[in-house]
């Protein structure tokens, strides 16, 4: 049998490749990749607006490259994704820095510098292709005649790298104007603030970023810390795999944030667009919103308003990729089959929770404390450098009734508490959710009206005689309260016992 050899032809590869699916600001979010994998500490970004004379210009303090190193880099497909990588790397496929250029520039000029070595400049023009002799893929050396000056910040630096796109036929299209390059810096501007947000946030941020010469400030799809959120749980670790955790947060509903907060909270695409699973890799985020393709009944669930605010942040390690099937855009990920019974339980409940905030307008009980005019939480988390636990509140009202009167049984009762706290069966729990794909029955599901009204009676009691309320005060107070607010008919029947 034959074999031929039939390489593509480069003009036409290079115009395919073209049409990947970029927008500029996923593309410049390529580049900061590069950069971050290269050990930069400051990545400045500019676009410069001069009709058809157009730049753009990405200038990174990483470790820079020399001669063989940028030939390397330049060359379209230079690596194997299927290579090991730095634990640290945000690239994969050795072809982001070329396919997010061509997207948007026909040429592109890259200029490096190594540890104090000479500058090396290479560059692809794709008007050129296909007109020297001899080189089918004709990379150039140096920069385009004229064009010099826009490399001069490496003049000044020990290290580092300028990428430079010019011919930007994807960007200044036909009446394209001074201002759609304004709107395209503040659409640049929100992208890369969410996208680097974890690098670029905090009081040593790892990264930091400007445009036109503005440092940019990290948006928060959390709203970490704020006191309305109705959810901010711990962090999960993924069970049969390594390195996924998770943590989920429901936002305040909308009538608990300023104006201001907002619209700031909302994000780039909008409530809908942005609720779901924010997928990060090494802190860099891949994936804003969306529900990964879960869903109930084998319909995967729509963005919607209901669930408008419930996010779940989501950290996977780079050697993931393919388990989770990251494309070339870094913009789609799909879960690998054995952790979606996972995902879906974490989901569900944090939708649950999104679900009642939107509909309640925010009045759900909040993840920190309880609200007034409830009973306490019979169960609180603990944190400490030595990790989370759960205690049984001594405060709650039927408990602190109860020891009220234990007398001589007071030290036994709070031994016995504390065995069920040591004892809670958290892994048993988590494996047997994780496997039979339901939450543990908890909050009376499924129990007689009897059962339900044996704790009742005892919390009524506790709030009437113990801590002195009337017993109409005592009834609202159990109605508000979780499990109870789901029999309110047996709250109402405690009056009539009360009033007979």
């Amino acid at each position: 049998m034959g074999v031929r050899n039939a390489p593509p032809h480069a003009g036409s590869m290079l115009e395919s490749l073209r049409g990947l699916g970029y927008a500029p600001p996923t593309a410049l979010a390529d580049l900061v990749d590069n950069s971050i994998a290269a050990n930069a500490r400051d990545v400045a970004v500019h676009l410069e607006w001069a009709g058809p004379e157009s730049w753009v210009r990405i200038v990174d303090d990483g470790d820079g490259m020399d001669d063989a190193a940028l030939e390397a880099g330049m060359r379209l497909g230079a690596r194997d994704p299927r290579a090991e990588r730095a634990a640290t790397d945000l690239g994969r496929f050795g072809l982001g820095l070329k396919t997010a250029s061509f997207s948007q520039a026909r040429r592109l000029t890259v200029a490096s510098r190594k540890g104090g070595g000479p500058v090396v400049c290479l560059r692809w023009d794709l008007d050129l292709i296909g007109q020297e002799p001899g080189a089918d893929w004709p990379l150039f050396e140096g920069p385009s005649p004229g064009s010099e000056h826009l490399l001069a910040p490496l003049d000044q630096m020990a290290h580092g790298t300028v990428v430079l796109w010019e011919k930007l036929d994807r960007i200044v299209t036909d009446g394209f104007a001074a201002t759609d390059m304004i709107e395209l810096a503040d659409r640049v501007e929100a992208h890369l603030a969410m996208t680097f947000h974890r690098l670029i946030d905090g009081q040593l941020p790892m990264l930091r970023l400007s445009l036109n010469g503005r440092g940019l400030k990290p948006w928060d799809p959390y709203l970490i810390g704020h006191p309305g959120k109705a959810l901010e749980s711990p962090e999960y670790r993924i069970l049969h795999t390594t390195g996924v955790t998770v943590q989920c947060h429901v936002l305040p509903h909308r009538d608990m944030l300023k104006p201001a907060e907002q619209e700031a909270a909302a994000g780039p695409g909008g409530w809908t667009q942005q609720e779901g699973f924010y997928v990060y890799r090494n802190k860099r985020l891949l994936l804003a919103g969306g529900w990964l393709g879960l869903g109930d009944g084998g319909k995967p669930w729509p963005r919607d308003e209901a669930h408008r605010l419930a996010r779940i942040r989501l950290d996977i390690p780079n050697s993931a990729d393919a388990d989770w099937k990251i494309n070339v855009l870094k913009s789609t990920a799909s879960p690998p089959v054995r952790l979606r019974s996972q995902l879906h339980r974490l989901a569900t409940e944090t939708r649950d929770t999104a679900r009642r905030v939107f509909a309640h307008r925010g009045h759900v009980t909040p993840a920190s404390g309880t609200r007034p005019n409830t009973v306490a939480e019979a169960w609180q988390v603990r944190r400490s450098a030595q990790g989370t636990s759960y205690r049984i509140a001594r405060d709650h009202d039927l408990l602190a009734s109860i020891l009220d009167r234990a007398g001589p049984l007071k030290p036994d009762i709070l031994a016995l508490l504390r065995l069920i706290e040591e004892t809670v069966p958290v892994q048993r729990i988590w494996l047997d959710t994780a496997e039979d794909k339901e939450t543990p029955r908890t909050g009376f599901t499924g129990a007689a009206e009897n059962e339900v009204m044996e704790t009742l009676s005892s919390m009524f009691e506790a709030l009437v005689k113990f801590r002195g309320l009337s017993p109409t005060e005592a009834r609202e107070r159990l109605g508000r309260t979780p499990p109870f607010d789901r029999h309110l008919d047996l709250v109402a029947a405690l009056e009539a016992k009360d009033t007979q």
